[in-house]
């Protein structure tokens, strides 16, 4: 991990010298800071700065603004929707070689904790990009399918009483795996494919907990809570699992059930390197 390498003066020699009683320095090369982050999206409009809409992006780059005068340009590697959570988002940005980055959590944390957390600062390698340098996404979705929600995960938690059958949802979510076109589980992008590699969709039970994990090299617009919604269609016997491939082959938005509600999905953990290093 490191500055990047030094720049020459964009006035000519890069060498410092006395030209008629005035220096030419060489210029500091800025660094790359990479922020690990946590937060509750309950309140939030998602991640992206919208006006008039309360972001995560919004308040952190407020919060980054006050600290260091002005407003960085953020790259973050998962855009999470309205409601969603993150357990372990990577945001990066451009700053001064000088930039106190202890002070700079602390201060973080100080302003908007605990909807967000900084949970750590650290400096990056040269050229990394917390959204371009990611190899793969994983998200997890929770579900309690006992009668009464517990209030101290409702937050966090569907709760969406009823049996699922897990064996079916696992049938169901082996025919979604590999690289396919998604466009039947995705709000349509207003550019660029819907291609995506599914690396991982695996359904867990304990008790009346059902937890859902999705990993890719990249998510759509609500497509892990597309892919959620079908599985529990399919779990309550309303659809048969042979189907959603079916509704996959279609690359028809119209032709998938229903869609899971934000407030289960959380944003785990952004992979980084072949060999899978995380945040």
């Amino acid at each position: 991990m490191g500055a990047s390498g030094s720049r020459d003066d964009a006035r000519g020699d890069p060498s410092p010298r006395a030209v008629t009683g005035l220096v030419t320095r060489r210029h500091t090369p800025d660094v790359i800071v990479r922020l690990s982050l946590a937060y509750d999206g309950t309140s939030f409009r998602g991640w992206a700065r919208n006006a008039g809409q309360r972001t995560v992006e919004g308040v952190l780059s407020d919060a980054l603004t006050r600290v260091l005068g002005d407003a960085p340009k953020l790259s973050v590697a998962g855009r999470t929707d309205a409601g969603v959570h993150a357990r372990g988002q990577v945001a990066s940005f451009v700053a001064d070689h000088d930039v106190d980055l202890e002070r700079l959590q602390r201060s973080i944390n100080g302003m908007l904790a605990p909807e967000v957390v900084a949970e750590d600062v650290r400096r990056a390698p040269d050229g990394f990009d917390a959204r371009f340098s990611a190899t793969a996404r994983e998200y997890r979705y929770r579900m309690d399918t006992g009668l009464w929600p517990d209030p101290f995960e409702a937050r966090f938690v569907w709760h969406r009483p009823g049996e699922l059958s897990v064996r079916s949802m696992r049938a169901a979510a082996g025919s979604l795996l590999g690289e396919h076109d998604f466009a039947s589980f995705c709000r349509r992008p207003q550019s660029g494919g819907t291609v995506r590699r599914l690396e991982r969709l695996s359904i867990a039970r304990v008790g009346d907990r059902v937890e859902i994990s999705a990993r890719a090299n990249a998510f759509l617009h609500q497509m892990v809570r597309t892919l959620v919604g079908t599985l529990v269609v399919v779990g309550d016997g309303r659809l048969k699992a042979g189907t959603v491939h079916e509704i996959l082959v279609a690359r028809d938005r119209s032709r998938t059930p229903e869609m899971a509600p934000a407030h289960g999905l959380t944003l785990e953990r952004v992979v980084y390197g072949r060999r899978g290093s995380s945040t």
